[in-house]
């Protein structure tokens, strides 16, 4: 086995390598059936029928303020059905936010198209629970959250014992809330202390995961959430991930459709798609 390592992408990386030895030549032949950038995720339809979804970056493309700047993003728009996924899945390292979110969705929907085929092992996946639902904190525990995970906070908030944040866009948090923003340049600081660290999916696209656990003190539980962590979970478990906490989707139209019209996952967990629990046995 190859040493870890802690470069950003790895992930996606190894991830990709671990979907391509599992589904061998059968990749060659899917395309894309189906695609929608919505306002809060990116959902794709494979032509097998599975579908994926990933968080839309909004605020990592500054060039969508006008009609040829927001073309430079998306040439492709318009010829994506049909395209191969494996061309799409390998520009996730291109620097373009949105076919590397693209790319992520393809992943996921290629991750479930894995786990219906290849019987699980080292790990277990329950339907239908929040990760939330399974997280036991521990009395006396100092919690770190990345990114502004509404139910996570909500529940260390009435646990009325001290934790940090870890947030990019401070405006996301409520005012109650800003007592406990981390500065970015105290991360490598505070990281270290953390017994249990929380960590949103999309840092996934942002290049900031790997960094965030090579961080961690030994020990600490890593709880990895979010539509977009929703994919094989080995190369996380290696760096020290605890839990991943996705979806998987069940009716990919019906998903779509309801991103298309700007909806979030409150929309659409239940109703085509149900939350799933990963966790190494």
């Amino acid at each position: 086995m190859e040493p870890v390592t802690y470069q950003p992408g790895d992930i996606l990386r190894e991830t990709t390598k671990e979907i391509q030895a599992i589904l061998g030549g059968r990749l060659d032949d899917l395309t894309l059936e189906r695609i929608v950038i919505g306002l809060f995720f990116t959902g794709v339809k494979l032509s097998n029928g599975v579908g994926g979804l990933c968080f839309t970056p909004i605020k990592a493309v500054p060039e969508a303020v006008c009609c040829p700047s927001s073309a430079r993003v998306m040439p492709t728009s318009g010829k994506l059905r049909g395209m191969k996924v494996m061309q799409i899945v390998d520009e996730i390292l291109s620097g373009n936010p949105l076919k590397k979110t693209m790319g992520i969705a393809v992943l996921n929907a290629l991750s479930t198209l894995c786990w219906e085929e290849r019987p699980l092992v080292t790990y277990s996946i329950k339907r239908g629970l929040d990760a939330m639902d399974e997280l036991a904190i521990p009395d006396g525990s100092y919690v770190i959250v990345v990114g502004a995970l509404i139910p996570a906070l909500r529940a260390l908030k009435q646990r009325r014992e001290p934790f940090g944040i870890l947030e990019l866009d401070a405006s996301t948090l409520k005012p109650d809330e800003m007592k406990y923003l981390i500065p970015q340049e105290r991360a490598s600081e505070k990281v270290p202390q953390a017994d249990m660290l929380i960590i949103t999916g999309t840092t996934l696209i942002n290049d900031s995961l790997e960094d965030l656990l090579s961080m961690r003190k030994p020990g600490a539980r890593v709880i990895v959430m979010g539509p977009t962590a929703s994919m094989l979970p080995e190369a996380f478990f290696r760096r020290g991930v605890s839990l991943l906490g996705g979806i998987i989707v069940t009716e990919a139209d019906r998903v779509l459709d309801v991103i298309a019209e700007a909806g979030s996952g409150y929309h659409f967990f239940e109703r085509g798609a149900k939350r799933i629990v990963i966790e190494s046995t």
